[in-house]
């Protein structure tokens, strides 16, 4: 069983909309970021209560509420009173095993996607769920864990002068979905290098373990596509989508995104074709190994059975043997193994079969 269900697994009985955190729990403590600007100010703050965000409500200015870690159920359940956010929606920002979708409401927006960072030269490949919730003149993102994915974000909005500043919050979406997904990019220039090597070894010495790193690559293309492929359908629906939470100018740059989207998809889905070709190489190399050391002991097969033959022959034990009583029977009968074993290798050299 896949882990994700197992995890699903966990919620068996219980009703529609109960709000339990699925999945490995990456952050003890729940952190909850604020930063509030608009074109003239910014405020950034941690905040630890979520009552703190009520005198933001008024504002018009913009508010982005990043949430890092998933294990204190209370704060998504306050969130979700606090803004109107429906209980399924709830359920699905706990349960971090979620396929990356688009959901459209009258007064905000979901979408989920997966954020894919390379742990190690190996293609070991981590699967962040980011959640995100845009409204009016705010954005919540739930996240598992803490990094500094998003600080390329900050440092734009310290910029007072950076277009981020005086756009809305579908805008703010957009900036951390064109973050999360430019991370495909160094997983796709990884998968290069990864699958580069793989071919250099199945050209000079491909072993049991070439076929089990080939076979680890193939899994974990399919995670890969698994988080990636989906995003086409999410950014299908948010170029379709006539929310007014997603103005008309902010499109484009959405479609860009989608753009990107399809490019990653098809490096995978060639990279995947690769890995099936060098499969098939290196199942031609073991083929061709094998091939090489049953004609070589073809050939030595070859040289000593007539030789058997001769030796099975003079090593019956029948009386009247002329050839027994001959003095120079035992010379004779090695010069002749030697020189047909001689003229045997030659013709099979001339023939090339060796």
């Amino acid at each position: 069983m896949s882990e994700s269900l197992t995890y699903v697994s966990e919620k068996v009985g219980m009703m529609p909309g109960t709000l339990v955190h699925v999945g490995s729990v990456f952050e003890a403590e729940t952190k909850i970021s604020l930063v509030d600007y608009n074109k003239d100010t910014i405020e950034e703050n941690n905040i630890f209560s979520i009552e703190e965000l009520i005198k933001y409500k008024e504002t018009d200015t913009i508010t982005w509420v990043n949430v890092e870690g998933l294990k204190n159920v209370e704060i998504i359940e306050s969130i979700g009173q606090m803004f109107h956010i429906h209980s399924l929606v709830l359920e699905d920002i706990l349960n971090t095993h979620q396929r990356p979708k688009f959901q459209e409401e009258d007064e905000y927006i979901y979408i989920v996607i997966k954020s894919l960072a390379l742990q190690n030269e190996k293609l070991s490949v981590s699967y962040e769920q980011i959640s995100f919730l845009i409204l009016d003149n705010f954005v919540f993102t739930f996240r598992e864990t803490s990094d500094d994915l998003f600080s390329p974000i900050y440092q734009q909005l310290k910029n007072s002068k950076g277009r981020l500043r005086s756009r809305g919050s579908d805008y703010l979406a957009y900036a951390i979905l064109d973050v999360v997904t430019d991370m495909n990019f160094v997983l796709i220039d990884s998968l290069d290098i990864v699958i580069d090597s793989i071919e250099d070894e199945l050209l000079t010495n491909p072993t049991s373990q070439t076929l089990v790193k080939i076979q680890q690559y193939k899994r974990e293309l399919i995670n890969i596509r698994r988080s990636v492929s989906p995003l086409r359908e999410l950014l299908s629906g948010i170029l379709r989508s006539d929310s007014t939470l997603i103005r008309i100018e902010t499109h484009e740059y959405f479609r860009d995104i989608y753009e990107h989207v399809i490019h990653v998809s098809e490096e995978i889905d060639s990279y995947k074709d690769i890995l099936a070709g060098l499969l098939d190489i290196y199942i031609s190399s073991v083929s061709n190994k094998m091939n090489e050391v049953m004609k070589v002991l073809t050939v030595f097969a070859s040289i000593f059975i007539p030789l058997t033959f001769i030796a099975g022959v003079y090593g019956m034990n029948f009386e009247y043997m002329p050839e027994l009583k001959w003095k120079l029977a035992y010379p004779v009968l090695w010069v002749f193994f030697i020189i047909f074993s001689i003229m045997s290798f030659v013709y099979f050299k001339k023939k090339k079969w060796i």
